[in-house]
C-alpha cells in the first residue's frame, strides 16, 4: 500500500485503490474546473492522467486555477499542471497535450483507451464534439456546465444533462445535442446561481494592454512558438469566476470517477 493513499484506502478498500491505479482518465480543459479535477485524481492514486488544453497561464488565472502561480505565468497550462501533478504523485503517468480537442484531431487522444473522460471545456462546439466522440467510443464522460458568475458552491448539483435547469450553458448544450440528433445520457455538474456582472470593471483581456505574456508575443503565439487559439480576444464578455465554485465543481467531477470505481469494487456509500 502506497502511504500516499492510505487514508482513502481506509474508506474504499484495497481493491478500489488497485483499480484507481490502473485507470486512464483524460481531463479536457484544465482551467478553473479541470485543473482541480486533475489534482484530485492525482491525489487519489489514479495511475494515468492525460490533460488537454491549448492555453497558457495568465495572471488572471491565479484566483482559480490549480497550476496558476506567480511562477508559472506564461507557461502552457498543461506543462505547469503536469509538473504539479508529478510533484504530488511521482508514480502517476501524466501526458500533457497542448492542444484543442476537435473532430479533426479526436484520434490523437485515443479515447477508446480511456476509462473516464472529464469534460471541462468552455467552447460549446468542442464540448459537443467531445460528448459525441465519447459516446461513439463508449467512454464514460462526466461534464461541467457553466461555472462563471457564481459565488456559492453549495448550490452546485449533479444531474443528467436532460434534467438540468437554470444554467445557460447547460441549456445551450441540450439544444446543440438535440440539433445533432443526440439522445444519450450522462451526468453533469451545474448551478442555477447567477451573480450580476459588474460591467463597469475594466478588463484587459484580449486588448492591446492584455496582461498575458504569451499574448504580447503576438496573437495566437503559444509559449513554444506553435499556433494556438487566442481565446480571450474572441470572447464577447469576460465573465467573473471564483475558486470556491470552480474548484468545488472540479472536485465533484473527480468524485464521480472515484465513487464509480468504488461501486465497481463492490462498495456502497451509506445514506
Amino acid at each position: 500500500m502506497n502511504p500516499f493513499f492510505q487514508r482513502l484506502a481506509l474508506m474504499v478498500g484495497n481493491e478500489a485503490i488497485d483499480m484507481l491505479a490502473r485507470l486512464r482518465v483524460i481531463v479536457f480543459g484544465v482551467g478553473g474546473v479541470g485543473s482541480w479535477s486533475a489534482e484530485a485524481l492525482a491525489r487519489s492514486g489514479v495511475g494515468r492522467i492525460a490533460i488537454v488544453d491549448s492555453d497558457t497561464v495568465c495572471v488572471t488565472n491565479i484566483n482559480r486555477q490549480a497550476q496558476a502561480t506567480s511562477l508559472t505565468i506564461g507557461k502552457p497550462k498543461v506543462e505547469a499542471l503536469r509538473d504539479r501533478l508529478l510533484a504530488i504523485n511521482p508514480n502517476c503517468s501524466v501526458t500533457a497535450f497542448e492542444q484543442v480537442f476537435s473532430k479533426e484531431n479526436a484520434e490523437l487522444f485515443n479515447l477508446e483507451n480511456a476509462d473516464y473522460v472529464i469534460d471541462a471545456i468552455d467552447s460549446l462546439t468542442y464540448k459537443l464534439d467531445l460528448i459525441e466522440a465519447c459516446f461513439q467510443k463508449k467512454v464514460k464522460i462526466f461534464s461541467s456546465m457553466g461555472m462563471a458568475q457564481k459565488l456559492d458552491p453549495v448550490q452546485l448539483k449533479t444531474a443528467d444533462i436532460w434534467d438540468t435547469r437554470g444554467c445557460p450553458l447547460a441549456r445551450l448544450v441540450r439544444y446543440g445535442l438535440r440539433k445533432r440528433g443526440f439522445d444519450g445520457h450522462f451526468t453533469v455538474v451545474f448551478s442555477a446561481e447567477r451573480i450580476p456582472l459588474h460591467s463597469e470593471m475594466p478588463v484587459a483581456c484580449g486588448k492591446a494592454q492584455c496582461l498575458c505574456p504569451a499574448r504580447k508575443r503576438g496573437a495566437g503565439s503559444g509559449a513554444h512558438g506553435r499556433d494556438t487559439p487566442e481565446w480571450c480576444a474572441s470572447k464577447k464578455v469576460i465573465n467573473g469566476s471564483g475558486v470556491t465554485v470552480t474548484a468545488s465543481a472540479g472536485m465533484i467531477l473527480a468524485g464521480l470517477v472515484i465513487q464509480d470505481v468504488y461501486a465497481k469494487a463492490g462498495g456502497r456509500a451509506e445514506p
